[in-house]
């Protein structure tokens, strides 16, 4: 007897492989479509930091602000 397999299993076993990688590459995907929307929010969060730390830095070195020590003192 030999120890080849028919065609038949050797075909099924390839089409198992198939089915399991296939598996693998759609859970890859979607890991990396969720890391892409989290890093696409990130994004527009730095954006909008960004924008609002300009905001700042545009109005000057604070001089609308009250030169007053806060209550607490």
């Amino acid at each position: 007897m030999s120890n080849r397999k028919n065609p038949s299993d050797h075909l099924i076993a390839l089409e198992e492989k198939m089915m399991f990688q296939q598996r693998a590459i759609d859970e890859l995907n979607s890991v990396v479509l969720k890391q892409q929307d989290e890093l696409d929010r990130l994004e527009r969060e730095l954006k909008s930091l960004r924008s609002a730390t300009q905001g700042l830095v545009d109005r000057g070195t604070g001089e609308d602000l009250p030169h007053e020590k806060p209550p607490h003192y």
